[in-house]
């Protein structure tokens, strides 16, 4: 789910095309404000195929990804079961026999095995390994792979090309999201081009997770400071304070950031409210 607007043309959905050593990459045709061009699924190997988000349960999609592996797929893996990325693993693991895997059954998944931190998915001709990375979702997955002389990383929604992150409560996490992010800054040997899960690829990691970083750490300080302002506050009054720089009809997204943010800082004794799992609650500073 992405916060900013994206500035992408969306690339012909179900059209394969090569991105890295022994990477295809599909784009589901599902482009919206919360997707950007559509879900990337991507085919990693050469004879043993491994699909790495199905996207939605569109059946058109799915029949360009069997047909883009051609009797070679042998497991399909997600990263988090939201609706864009997850649905279509029943199908295609149906329709090619491939092993479905994921984090655990959640949000109608069903997967064959499921995948947790330090995972090995090695059914393809290139190994996966799976890193639990909380924070966009509770059972979000990335998977590095090692391509072409580099480590790539497939970041799912962790992080996107051309937009930043939306963080939902209560499965959202602000906390847990910075921490994954600060993790993968401290991945040796370090990655060398991120494959997101909406958008191009991202040659520069370390600048964009930086990038990232910088930004929720400026919009949690205006945050603060709009609480300063106000005394009290609900979230679409912050909203207005804090995203100045979003069009309005965005700013219904961005509460759910706002929100992540508020009960950030209610951990660190820096906010308070009297029903933070309530999205209409009055906030304050401490």
């Amino acid at each position: 789910m992405a916060e900013a607007a994206w500035v992408l043309d969306p690339p012909a959905p179900g059209v394969p095309v090569a991105v890295l050593p022994g990477v295809t990459r599909l784009t589901a045709p599902n482009p919206s404000v919360f997707t950007g061009p559509g879900t990337n699924t991507y085919l990693v190997g050469s004879e043993r195929l491994v699909a790495i988000d199905p996207g939605p349960d569109d059946p058109g999609h799915v029949t360009a990804i069997v047909a883009a592996a051609a009797g070679r797929l042998a497991a399909v893996v997600v990263t988090h079961t939201h609706p864009d990325h997850a649905p279509g693993a029943a199908a295609l693991g149906e329709a090619t026999g491939a092993r479905v895997l994921g984090f655990g059954a959640r949000d109608g998944f069903e997967p064959d095995g499921t995948l947790g931190e330090g995972s090995v998915v090695d059914l393809g001709d290139i190994p996966l390994l799976a890193i639990h990375t909380p924070g966009h979702a509770s059972n979000h997955l990335c998977y590095l792979v090692e391509v072409g002389g580099g480590r790539a990383l497939f970041s799912g929604d962790h992080i996107m090309g051309g937009s930043t992150v939306v963080i939902g409560p209560p499965d959202g996490d602000m906390a847990a999201y910075l921490a994954s992010l600060e993790r993968l800054l401290g991945l040796d040997p370090a990655v060398t081009v991120i494959a997101p899960g909406h958008g191009p690829l991202l040659p520069d990691p370390a600048g964009v997770i930086n990038g990232y970083i910088n930004h929720r750490l400026a919009r949690e300080a205006a945050v603060v400071s709009s609480l300063d302002a106000r005394g009290e506050a609900r979230i679409e009054e912050i909203v207005a304070d804090v995203y100045t720089d979003v069009p309005e009809a965005l700013h219904p997204i961005a509460r759910f950031s706002v929100w992540a943010h508020l009960r950030k800082l209610r951990d660190e004794g820096r906010a308070r409210s009297a029903d933070p799992d309530d999205m209409t609650a009055v906030w304050a500073k401490v």
